[in-house]
């Protein structure tokens, strides 16, 4: 079964922190390589073990994945945006 997923990476200090947004997975390193590697092992071990406890599908299915014959498919992004807001005393 393969599962895609989009990965957003950003710099924290000294560390790169990858985060898979529909899966709400996150892992990190010191470079940005390393934290898409290290996310990589963590989205699968989190899957393995959804799947193990049999909630895989319903854990897809509710972050709004389809399942297209052994492939699970992503929703479309419609937008990914850089937002900010204003806060006053």
């Amino acid at each position: 079964m393969q599962v895609e997923y989009t990965v957003q990476i950003w710099q924290e200090g000294q560390q790169f922190v990858a985060h898979a947004m529909l899966l709400d997975v996150m892992s990190s390193g010191p470079s940005p390589e390393q934290a898409r590697k290290a996310l990589e092992e963590a989205v699968h071990l989190f899957l393995v073990t959804a799947r193990e406890a049999g909630t895989c599908e319903e854990i897809l299915l509710e972050a709004g994945y389809v399942r297209k014959e052994n492939k699970w498919i992503s929703p479309p992004f419609v937008s990914v945006e850089m937002q900010s807001t204003a806060l006053t005393a």
